[in-house]
């Protein structure tokens, strides 16, 4: 049978998050947002960073500070890469490269500051119609996604964030806006980024404070749900006000094997699967929560509180794509004494046949393959690669290059795969490579631990020119990006 897949057919390009990249966040109106709040001193070490990351990611304590301190010195995210102020110049990089279709998130807190607003902020709804005439204008297609992480504070402060299903009809309110005032600009929407952070990250994923709950997995869950809810309500908006455009969902992927042929291995790499992945999508993209998940609630006792109609709009409120971020795998064992290592937001079981980055995290370009397949056989919808890349110290020299030979060798391998899984068959829309600019890291919050092509000079404490490089990746991905196209 002659194979009706086309190499070409799907996208190259490249995300950020506004949270990471932007700065400016008491400029234009924005109120402040969730993610403003995350420390970091830029005295510490490398190792103090990591102890943080890992043991103390968000505290109450930290919390109460960040309100009080409208400074930037032990904020990153406040700080960015200064996109805010550079994403004209910063676009017109991208386009030079050949980039096909960008991917950002909107700040809520820019386009209502107090989240319950009742009128949006103008100057920000126009920031965003700038932003994205100018991919437009590069010939760009747009993916936007509506949350990647931050929300305004003041839905956390007055009515407990995710934990109150008030915030239901606030967010309609928010999407409802995007898709007026916006729609005609995005190709590609996505309501929540990575949307299983919320159990492995949870002051990310749901605004939750670590020791602050009696039951942390009962909120979590219930967060969740509202978030669900808030999914398929977007995507019924979707249908509505943008007619014709794709509403998608995205989980981080933690892709697994089995560490051994043991039956016990096999069971925990499903059960791995189910709970930490499949679950979330199962949700969104079939309309209904999955039977393997009762024993799972029973075992850590959640119960979700269902309001009358929310089976019903789960069910119509499926997602038009899937999409994931895809850094690492893993393996799954029972056993306890297994030796572990560093993840996108987990700590993860080592794989003895990996080579691992700076950071510990595992390098496995066919892992990529095979979720691509994984994920497009349980849910026959288009993917989108929504992360992938490479964390690494970078070393601008003297003469303002940037020798990455590591991160092309990275991106080579990984995009060699897509497209292997093109010719098995998936239907993929789009590869959007992680960090495409220098931002802030979302884990460490630092500055040098860099994503991007394109290499933004500032330092973990925002000292610098701020002054943008291309990278030696930037030339190799340009030349990709052009034999993709013509093939």
């Amino acid at each position: 049978m002659e194979n009706d897949y086309d190499k070409n057919s799907y996208l190259l390009g490249g995300a950020i998050a506004c949270s990471q990249a932007d700065g400016g966040f008491n400029e234009g109106g924005k109120g402040i947002s969730t993610q403003d709040l995350r420390y970091l001193d830029p005295s510490w070490t490398p190792e103090q960073i990591e102890e943080k990351h890992q043991k103390n990611p968000f505290s109450r304590t930290e919390y109460e500070t960040a309100l009080k301190d409208m400074n930037t010195t032990y904020y990153p995210f406040r700080r960015g890469n200064d996109f805010y102020h550079h994403y004209k110049e910063d676009l017109k990089m991208l386009a030079d490269m050949g980039l096909q279709i960008f991917r950002t998130s909107i700040s809520w807190s820019r386009i209502f500051p107090n989240g319950d607003d009742e009128n949006p902020n103008e100057e920000g709804i126009q920031y965003y119609i700038d932003l994205f005439s100018e991919c437009r204008k590069h010939g760009m297609k747009v993916f936007a996604t509506m949350i990647h992480y931050d929300i305004p504070v003041n839905l956390v402060e007055k009515y407990g964030g995710w934990k109150n299903r008030e915030i239901i009809s606030f967010f309609e309110r928010y999407v409802t806006v995007l898709y007026e005032r916006l729609g005609d600009l995005v190709d590609y929407w996505l309501p929540f980024n990575e949307i299983n952070a919320a159990k492995f990250s949870p002051w990310d994923g749901v605004c939750l404070i670590p020791g602050d709950e009696e039951h942390m997995d009962q909120q979590i869950f219930q967060c969740l749900h509202h978030q669900f809810i808030c999914s398929a309500r977007a995507v019924q908006l979707g249908r509505k006000l943008v007619p014709g455009k794709l509403v998608g969902a995205m989980i981080a992927r933690f892709t697994t094997y089995p560490a051994t042929a043991k039956p016990e291995d096999n069971l925990q790499a499903i059960q791995d699967d189910q709970y930490s992945n499949w679950f979330y999508l199962d949700v969104l993209a079939r309309g209904y929560y999955p039977e393997y998940m009762k024993r799972y609630f029973d075992k850590i006792d959640v119960h979700i509180h269902f309001e009358p109609g929310d089976e019903k709009l789960l069910k119509d409120g499926t997602v038009g794509f899937v999409s994931f971020s895809y850094y690492f795998s893993q393996v799954s064992t029972n056993e306890e004494d297994w030796e572990q290592t560093a993840g996108n937001l987990i700590m993860t079981k080592k794989n003895p046949y990996l080579k691992e980055s700076e950071w510990g995290w595992q390098i496995d370009p066919l892992g990529l393959r095979v979720t691509l397949n994984q994920v497009y056989d349980r849910y026959h919808l288009p993917v989108i690669v929504a992360e992938n890349g490479l964390g690494a110290y970078d070393h601008l020299t003297e003469n303002n290059e940037i020798h990455d030979d590591y991160r092309i060798a990275y991106l080579k391998a990984h995009l060699d795969q897509l497209d292997e899984a093109v010719q098995d068959g998936i239907d993929l829309l789009a590869y959007t490579m992680w960090g495409i600019i220098d931002i802030v890291s979302c884990g460490p919050l630092t500055m040098d631990k860099r994503y991007g092509v394109i290499y933004v000079d500032l330092d973990n404490g925002g000292k610098g020119t701020a002054k943008r490089y291309k990278k030696d990746s930037y030339y190799w991905y340009k030349d990709r990006i052009k034999q993709h196209v013509n093939k």
